[in-house]
């Protein structure tokens, strides 16, 4: 099979406010925050109580479906607070951060010569687990099923998203000592999908690597499991972000967990636009007001603009992101805006839009849905933006009305959340499509496993 990947249908945003290759140094913030809905479906259970003095990568808390599976501090310090929300749920640990910084010691290890078992134990106990995802579900990895592929994808076609190969430069020794820990947690490959072969990840061994090109969603990891080693019934694959290779590979050749983050600071609303250096659960004002934002209202987004969460400017930075996105905030409505020419905004319809003359323009949209919730309408705008061979529409509707069999046939085995981002943005019904997909996929879980 070809080592390159290509793609014709998806849909590149181009936004205003990309960051710069400048990289800073953000404040250092006072507390430090870990959510546990990070990472979906896990229930935590509490390791670290109000007053409890951890280090960095000692244990907060632990999945309540697996007691291996362990989420740690980003740093050293005090848990100063555990907040609850409706019926008791844990919503954040909170530490408040030591000003020098101690580190739990793993001990460093010399990866050639470890078995699978010897990195599986070392992660989990470690806290790096938790960086692990597994398909099909789009949940965190079971330890205990071994998958037939590790996906890592080494680039980021969202808009505005991180520059990867930014990121990762000069961390190449972290890439390859992380890569070559998952080869031996797989029978199959660990496939690495680059952009350039200029890329840090383009240089690791024991692995395969794939040169990927067109709109997005090639970037998406789904995207490139469909091209590659398809998921079939009762096949699982994993798949790892590529900055948190930088963490698993710190991990094994310090023995510390360093939960270092680089990220992109972007949108049109941000005056500086460029990457911070930080750390997982920082408090956001710890970079955005460096940045500056442009106005007070503004939407803050935790990731890209199609995938990201909703953060208050005094919340923390998410565990899984390596972009923060302020985009204007839609609550403004045009008089008869619907009646009329546009041609400041993207639009894949070409009913009085003009975007599709201009494709290079760069645009500075803000989060008005244009329009109000209505019943699916059939366009076959869902197709053209949908690069996988599945009937999107179809499966969208058999995850609203929870029927297993179709959900199987048409291919939910393959997909996350994130694929349904592009068919969400041209909906003309604006349904969200994201929550319809992940809400079926838990469903699936539940009744399948």
């Amino acid at each position: 099979m070809s080592k390159d990947i290509r793609i014709k249908k998806g849909l590149d945003i181009n936004l205003q406010g990309a960051a710069e290759k400048q990289m800073a140094q953000a404040i250092r913030s006072n507390t430090y925050a870990i959510n546990p809905d990070d990472f979906h479906g896990v229930i935590p259970k509490i390791i670290a109580k109000v007053g409890t003095e951890v280090k960095a990568g000692s244990p907060l808390f632990y999945s309540k479906s697996n007691d291996q599976i362990l989420f740690n501090s980003p740093v050293s310090g005090e848990v100063v607070e555990i907040v609850r929300g409706a019926k008791r749920k844990i919503l954040f640990f909170k530490v408040l951060a030591d000003k020098e910084q101690q580190y739990e010691d793993f001990g460093a290890k010399n990866v050639a010569s470890m078995s699978g078992d010897d990195v599986k134990s070392h992660l989990l106990q470690a806290g790096c687990w938790p960086f692990i995802k597994q398909r099909p579900y789009d949940i965190m990895a079971n330890p205990e099923v071994a998958p037939k592929a590790i996906f890592v994808s080494g680039y980021n076609s969202a808009p505005l998203a991180a520059d990867l190969d930014f990121i990762l430069s000069g961390k190449e020794n972290e890439l390859d000592a992380a890569i070559t820990a998952l080869s031996k947690l797989t029978t199959g490959k660990v496939h690495i999908s680059v952009n350039s072969q200029a890329s840090p990840l383009a240089k690791v061994n024991n692995a395969e690597i794939h040169n990927i090109s067109g709109p997005h969603p090639i970037g998406n990891v789904s995207t490139q499991i469909a091209k590659v080693d398809p998921i079939n019934k009762g096949e699982i694959v994993w798949v790892v972000s590529a900055q948190d290779l930088v963490v698993i590979g710190e991990l094994l050749l310090t023995g510390k967990y360093n939960a270092t983050r680089k990220i992109a600071v972007a949108g049109s609303s941000v005056k500086s636009p460029k990457y911070y250096e930080t750390k997982i659960g920082a408090e956001v004002s710890t970079f955005i007001y460096d940045a500056g934002v442009n106005n007070d209202n503004v939407r803050m987004i935790n990731g890209n603009v199609l995938t990201g969460t909703t953060v208050n400017p005094d919340g923390h930075l998410a565990s899984t992101v390596d972009t923060f996105t302020v985009i204007p905030e839609g609550n403004d409505y045009e008089f008869f805006g619907w009646n009329k020419p546009v041609f400041d905004k993207i639009s894949y319809s070409r009913a009085l839009t003009f975007s599709w003359l201009f494709p290079k323009k760069k645009y500075d949209l803000d989060t008005n849905t244009n329009g109000e919730h209505r019943a699916f309408v059939v366009t076959g705008n869902y197709e053209d933006v949908f690069p996988l061979d599945i009937y999107p529409l179809q499966l969208l509707k058999a995850f609203t009305y929870n029927d297993l069999d179709e959900m199987e046939k048409l291919g939910a085995y393959e997909i996350a959340p994130e694929d349904f981002a592009l068919t969400e943005f041209v909906c003309v019904s604006k349904q969200n499509h994201q929550d319809i997909v992940r809400k079926g996929l838990d469903v699936m879980y539940k009744e399948i496993g």
